[in-house]
């Protein structure tokens, strides 16, 4: 078995591509680095990446059972939850998901903040029952990608 140990990779004929047979693999400029997708596509590593995510308990003392950049989470009354984001988005303009634990009829929104207006620095989930009536959730999941600050 061979260990390869080195500080940088360049490409022989481009020196920002990695070829590997006849199929460039990696493309790197300023900041950014795409991976060859299905076919011929190419796929940003940095926008597909979840730069926010959390799991976490929405009932009695809320809990976070595991996250990646998150500071905290605070219960803003019931169904109502804001995330508090450690590495600020770039802007507003990301993109979340959300979901929560069946519990029914549900469902999980997510809001940006509390006053509906996107932040860079936290986002806010609000649990519904099928009667659009708020309620705490006992497992909450949500999601932001897009660039960070």
């Amino acid at each position: 078995m061979s260990t390869v140990v080195l500080d940088t990779i360049t490409g022989k004929s481009t020196a920002t591509t990695i070829t590997i047979g006849s199929t460039p693999v990696v493309s790197a400029s300023a900041n950014s680095m795409t991976i060859r997708g299905e076919g011929s596509a190419q796929t940003s590593i940095q926008q597909g990446l979840a730069k926010v995510w959390i799991n976490f308990n929405g009932t009695g003392t809320i809990a976070t059972r595991d996250s990646h950049n998150v500071t905290s989470i605070t219960d803003d009354g019931t169904g109502s939850y804001t995330i508090t984001i450690a590495n600020d988005m770039g802007n507003a303009n990301y993109c979340t998901t959300s979901g929560l634990a069946r519990a029914g009829l549900a469902t999980c929104t997510f809001v940006n903040d509390g006053a509906w207006a996107a932040a860079t620095g936290s986002g806010a989930v609000v649990c519904a029952n099928n009667s659009n009536a708020a309620f705490d959730c006992p497992a909450i999941l949500a999601s932001f990608l897009g660039d960070l600050a």
